[in-house]
């Protein structure tokens, strides 16, 4: 089969690989159908990541057509339509009866301390065959897969993969008051639905930062109030005028190690220094209102320095965050994706969809912005 894979820092090739097969009664072989590239997969792109290995498949916002099931999975059979969640859990140990589904025991990658493996990324993870391929063995099958109806396109289903429970995660641990104000820092897939997702939710309003003007556009349609964080000396200050010098109730994170910094950062990137990329989050703290709550979803590896806990602690702001606990969340949000009237707008998310072979330009101009890319999407 054909698939994408790691070749080192910015460089993802398309290579014939061998076919995956059942390994255990747990697992089942889907055809991926679509396949979407993730934020976090520019984390590998870029080498921001450690123990990848080169011929790595990635990938981990697939679905697909169940082709064949183990001989202990139950709830799937072939010819099924499902989505498969990016983190890969049992659904019966410790972690996961209480939800805490990225905590799998069962596939907890224990040599490197880290929580449930994941497809297609980093071997700290557990180095999982990825779904931008043609095919992809599923294990945990009996629990992981969503199965979806036919009719739809893919595109109103696919995020259920990550894109819509890391974002509906996001606004849950936000914690937003009825009535309140939700900002949002970083508008791509995953922030533009927690815009979404934080009006459905209750919010009154939502304050969208970002500087790219095709994302500002996008989260304006579905009515967030919109920050140019290049337009303005500080985007926290701006953030606090519109809430009369208060600050939001709740403020989502969403950019993680992606983060472009501060101005004075793009002059020691150019100098080869290390980049501080903490800018944003730092900046999203400072939109908080005393007593709020702080939502992180971008993904952070390893250790960040200048973290401002003192900020933090005199003003009494709470911390949530974490993986996506993907199957906590998909039966909430699965009425709505199957409403005809897409009040999410899953199908207006997707900026791009390639072929699968055309995975090294799609990664390319999503990790640049280029050509208005949100979301780049890949046909096997």
């Amino acid at each position: 089969m054909r698939a994408v894979t790691w070749h080192g820092e910015e460089d993802v090739r398309v290579d014939d690989v061998p076919d995956p097969a059942i390994q255990e009664p747990t697992d089942a072989i889907v055809r991926i159908t679509s396949t979407a590239i993730c934020g976090s997969d520019l984390h590998l792109y870029g080498g921001k990541v450690i123990k990848m290995k080169e011929g790595d498949i990635l990938g981990h916002e697939p679905m697909g057509v169940v082709e064949e099931v183990g001989s202990a999975v139950e709830g799937i059979a072939p010819g099924d339509r499902v989505v498969i969640p990016f983190n890969i859990s049992c659904g019966g140990c410790f972690y996961c009866d209480q939800g805490l589904y990225s905590q799998c025991e069962t596939t907890q990658v224990k040599e490197h301390g880290k929580g449930a493996s994941l497809f297609g990324y980093t071997h700290l993870y557990g180095g999982v065959p990825g779904g931008q391929a043609e095919y992809l063995r599923v294990p945990q099958a009996h629990f992981g897969p969503i199965k979806v109806p036919e009719g739809p396109p893919d595109e109103r289903f696919l995020f259920l993969s990550d894109v819509l429970p890391t974002a509906w995660q996001a606004v849950a641990y936000a914690d937003v008051p009825d009535g309140g104000v939700l900002a949002v820092w970083g508008l791509g897939p995953i922030g533009q639905m927690c815009a979404r997702i934080g009006r459905q939710l209750g919010a009154e309003r939502v304050i969208a930062v970002d500087e790219v003007p095709e994302r500002l556009e996008m989260a304006r349609r579905y009515g967030a109030e919109v920050v140019d964080r290049t337009s303005v000396d500080d985007a926290a200050t701006a953030v606090r005028e519109m809430t009369g010098g208060r600050g939001v109730d709740a403020a989502i994170e969403a950019v993680g190690m992606e983060a472009s910094g501060s101005k004075i950062d793009s002059v020691l990137q150019a100098a080869k220094i290390q980049m501080d990329r903490l800018e944003a989050l730092r900046t999203c703290m400072g939109s908080i209102r005393r007593g709020g709550t702080l939502s992180i979803s971008g993904v952070y590896v390893g250790l960040e320095q200048n973290f401002p806990l003192g900020d933090l602690f005199d003003k009494q702001i709470q911390i949530r965050m974490g993986q996506a606990n993907v199957r906590r969340w998909t039966d909430q949000i699965l009425p709505l994706v199957e409403d005809d009237s897409d009040p999410l707008g899953t199908e207006d998310l997707t900026t791009h969809r390639l072929p699968l072979a055309g995975a090294p330009r799609g990664y390319e101009i999503f990790q640049e912005k280029e050509d208005g890319a949100i979301k780049v999407v890949l046909e096997p």
